[in-house]
């Protein structure tokens, strides 16, 4: 009775395992549906650098962005010119961008959930329970409204910040060229961790928080609590992300998108070759030129949220009611790995003693001999 209770717990899959596979397979899915997504919106994603480029002026800048989307490089129109321009590289990028952004906000979620004692964010079936059930549960008072509070500031600004080290440098080089990027980068002689996180890396990991706040904690968030509870759906959970994220989240980032490219334009435009950022002078030059329109207008919302929205905006559905469909299956094929292993392992262990125990006896001299 003993030995098979001490093998049972030794099959058992440890709780640090058990979490780090549930977050591996969430960050990975994330990353393949990110990349899948932005591949297919790749005429979307054109048209909309198209539309905040120079390549359009005057009237009809849409109808200008269209036909730049869909030019072959012959002259004519192709329905496959927009994902001729994706290579591997892109679909790597992609693909780190969600997986790292998805990962971090995980384990900060986590990490923060142990340490400040309050359960995690909502996830998978925790958005269609009914949120007056909380309130019988749980405490009400300050120190619990605090802790809750700081979890759901500090987990997306952890996964931005981390997402925008991954992510900025390659995309300010992709901004200005290799060739031009390396010559500013030359010149600012900045150190080993500034050089990481590129330039304008205030303002791009600004967008990056607010972008990963309403995708894993507004949307959930405000979903479970206030949305009527009889028409809680898969349906009306994806319509919901893509409002919070059209309506809410790109109304707010397009500013620090906007910022961020300024930012770029004013280190490359001093009279040196490159230029620290102030983001004050920044700021102050773009009210001056161009007033508020600077920093947001209805086309540059409206370009961001082509860009942006069809996987953003989906992505809080993806993740609470896609994801979850495999997770349990991952999970016990991982745990029948880790038991078949688990067993196997001890198997050698028992046969390893019993064979390598022998035991002992005298011969006819009297000395004791060990047999194997």
């Amino acid at each position: 009775m003993t030995a098979e209770r001490d093998d049972s717990q030794h099959d058992q899959m440890p709780k640090y395992i058990e979490d780090g596979i549930t977050v591996a397979y969430r960050a990975i899915g994330l990353g393949a549906y990110g990349s899948a997504i932005r591949f297919i919106g790749m005429p979307l994603e054109k048209m909309a650098l198209v539309m905040n480029s120079a390549q359009v002026s005057g009237a009809n800048q849409l109808r200008q962005a269209i036909n730049l989307t869909f030019q072959d490089r012959r002259g004519g129109k192709s329905l496959l010119a927009p994902y001729r321009v994706v290579g591997p590289a892109s679909g790597v990028a992609w693909f780190l961008q969600y997986s790292v952004m998805g990962g971090v906000f995980q384990l900060c979620d986590r990490a923060l959930s142990n340490v400040l004692e309050i359960p995690q964010i909502p996830y998978g079936t925790q958005l269609m329970q009914d949120s007056s059930e909380d309130l019988q549960k749980e405490q009400s008072d300050v120190s619990t409204t605090l802790r809750r509070c700081a979890q759901i500031m500090l987990a997306p600004c952890f996964a931005g910040t981390i997402e925008s080290v991954v992510a900025n440098r390659a995309e300010v080089q992709r901004y200005y060229g290799i060739k031009k990027f390396s010559q500013i980068e030359a010149a600012l002689k900045w150190n080993p961790l500034s050089k990481i996180c590129g330039p304008a890396f205030i303002a791009n990991s600004s967008r990056n928080c607010i972008m990963s706040a309403t995708s894993f904690v507004v949307t959930p968030v405000l979903y479970r609590q206030y949305y009527p509870q009889e028409k809680k759906n898969k349906a009306s959970l994806f319509w919901f992300g893509l409002g919070v994220n059209i309506f809410m989240g790109n109304v707010v980032a397009i500013t620090q998108q906007a910022l961020w490219g300024r930012a770029l334009d004013y280190a490359a435009s001093g009279k040196t070759v490159a230029r620290n950022i102030h983001y004050r002078s920044v700021i102050q030059g773009g009210l001056a030129c161009e007033g508020r329109s600077a920093f947001f207008t209805i086309p540059k919302w409206s370009t961001r949220v082509l860009m942006n929205a069809p996987v953003q905006g989906t992505l809080p559905w993806f993740y609470n009611e896609c994801l979850p469909l495999t997770e349990g299956y991952v999970l016990n094929v991982a745990k029948d790995l880790y038991a078949g292993f688990g067993k196997s392992s001890h198997d050698k262990k028992t046969l390893s003693s019993q064979t390598g125990r022998g035991y002992t006896y005298c011969d006819e001299e009297g000395s004791q001999v060990q047999s194997n």
